[in-house]
């Protein structure tokens, strides 16, 4: 799309590929500002033109922009492709390691959101089960744990709903055997909060943290499982298991609770680690008028939760994904050795991490020079790939990391200035979960869909789906393009519903769980969870 066709008012901020949400053709997007805005628009000659938010302010876009960083690629890719997306992958155009790797090992749910393409209405639409068995699980994980030059060391087990599956703690083990230092299971919490002995088996075999759904403080904002999570977060507290809250975020649903979720978090600090909002991505067809009023950027929300917040936590204590890229070059330049390594688009998530300090919220950003600190290891990074000491750098990095720490305002409990030399100069990994462990981390990933489709976000994924024919998808192209990718591969492996219901003796229909509302809310549990939020 040429300048000349941006309109009075727009200026342009780059251009990409895109696809045309009809025919799946690539055709060109430009990206440009107007009204502090960054909008998008796409034409195809066929289906006509496609205007939408890519990021709700442009300032901050632009601000996320000078931490872009590419990765390594990849060394062994699975396909020879040449074309992003149609030939996923993973494939020599890929630019980021696989920093998540997630399993789908059923396709059934108990639950119908709408919002999701795992529903039970989308199931039986489908027609098939798809549920790999524990060996094709096995060889999922060990295709990612190949990747080189760096190995994917944390995997997600998810679903549909993974406690669906008997076997779900073997595949947790199958997980620890492979290789992999953290796993989490991806759940909706309703089996966590009806068996109380589940959070104990599953700590046991080896789970880092659950991957709790939760959309908000109240049954309106969550009438997904808001009476299970009282149950679900004391199960997790008696075996020690910690938790991410995970929210789907929709404008004009649950955009009005965002701040309070924030709230619910730190008053749960002790189980749980962080929360992990996730502005909607809108599955299959929508039509202008719905898009345009649920659709909600990363800026958005975060602007929404610095006004519900009272600017606790405000817009410009939050970094885009790759900034942390600093801490791997400098670790890898110490070493010698690849690093896992977060370079994913800049556009594609935020973060930030927060503490407490007598009962205020205090972000990171507050008592540390973020910006100073990572262009510091960076240089110094530089340094010693230029022959510098390694000694020398670790000795000057020790005498110099305090500059970018206010101790005045950091958190009296908290000596950030040891845990970051033991991060940095020893690569300590029990430092970083001490430091998750004192803090709240907030985090802000936008997946795609075919209406903001942005291809160069596509080759930078860190999210990956592995499947059984042995390739690895980036998340955005496993889950948008369903027709090329989940769906069809998903098919290939699958069983028609009346089988598996042959087999399994039951319809699936009888999965759908029925919840007991008022037996819920009589436990004085969930008056106490929910105290100052219903």
């Amino acid at each position: 799309m040429e300048q000349k066709e941006l309109k009075e008012g727009e200026k342009l901020m780059f251009r990409t590929a895109s696809l045309c949400p009809d025919c799946l053709k690539t055709i060109p997007m430009v990206v440009f500002e107007k009204d502090g805005k960054a909008l998008l628009r796409k034409s195809c000659k066929e289906h006509g033109t496609v205007e939408d938010v890519y990021w709700g302010d442009a300032a901050m876009l632009n601000r996320a922009k000078k931490w872009a960083h590419d990765g390594k690629g990849i060394e062994n890719p699975n396909t020879k492709g040449v074309v992003c997306p149609r030939d996923c992958g993973l494939c020599p155009l890929h630019k980021s390691h696989t920093a998540l790797g997630n399993i789908v090992v059923t396709s059934r749910c108990n639950l119908n959101c709408w919002y999701c393409f795992f529903s039970y209405e989308n199931l039986v639409k489908l027609g098939y089960v798809y549920e790999p068995s524990l060996d094709q699980i096995r060889a999922m994980l060990k295709s990612m744990r190949a990747e080189k030059p760096v190995k994917c060391n944390a995997v997600q087990i998810t679903g549909g709903e993974p406690c669906m599956r008997d076997d779900v703690v073997d595949i947790i083990k199958i997980a620890k055997e492979e290789g992999y230092n953290h796993v989490q299971l991806n759940i909706n919490g309703i089996k966590l909060a009806n068996d109380a002995s589940f959070a104990g088996k599953i700590r046991k075999a080896g789970v880092n943290n659950i991957y709790l759904s939760f959309d908000g403080t109240t049954p309106k904002t969550n009438p997904k499982n808001h009476w299970e999570i009282p149950l679900a977060l004391d199960n997790c507290r008696k075996a020690g298991v910690g938790v991410v809250l995970v929210p789907t975020v929709i404008n004009t649903v649950n955009d009005g609770d965002l701040g309070n979720i924030v709230r619910f978090g730190i008053r749960n600090m002790d189980i749980i680690r962080a929360v992990n909002y996730q502005p909607v991505s809108f599955v299959g067809r929508i039509n202008d008028a719905e898009r345009k009023k649920l659709r909600i950027t990363i800026p958005d929300a975060i602007h929404r939760i610095a006004e519900q917040t009272d600017n606790e936590v405000a817009p410009e204590d939050w970094y885009p994904v790759p900034t942390v890229t600093g801490i791997t070059h400098f670790i890898e330049a110490m070493s010698g050795k690849p690093r896992y390594e977060l370079t994913s688009h800049h556009a594609c998530g935020m973060a930030t991490y927060l503490f407490v300090d007598k009962g205020k919220i205090v972000p990171i950003p507050r008592f540390v020079d973020v910006d100073g600190l990572m262009e510091y290891l960076n240089s110094n990074a530089d340094e010693i790939n230029a022959g510098k000491s390694k000694t020398i750098a670790a000795v000057k990095l020790v005498a110099n990391i305090g500059k970018f720490i206010d101790k005045s305002k950091q958190p009296k409990e908290l000596d950030l200035f040891k845990l970051l030399s033991g991060i940095l100069v020893k690569g300590n990994y029990r430092a970083l979960g001490e430091l998750q462990h004192k803090s709240l981390m907030l985090g802000m990933m936008h997946f795609q869909d075919l209406y903001n489709y942005d291809i160069e976000r596509v080759k930078r994924c860190c999210i990956h789906y592995a499947v059984p024919d042995g390739r690895i998808l980036p998340f955005c192209t496993f889950n948008v393009i369903p027709e090329w990718y989940r769906d069809k591969v998903q098919k290939q492996f699958s069983v028609p519903i009346e089988q598996w219901q042959k087999a399994a003796g039951r319809k699936i229909e009888q999965d759908i769980y029925r919840r007991d509302t008022k037996a819920l809310e009589a436990n004085p549990l969930y008056k106490k969870t929910y105290e100052g939020f219903v």
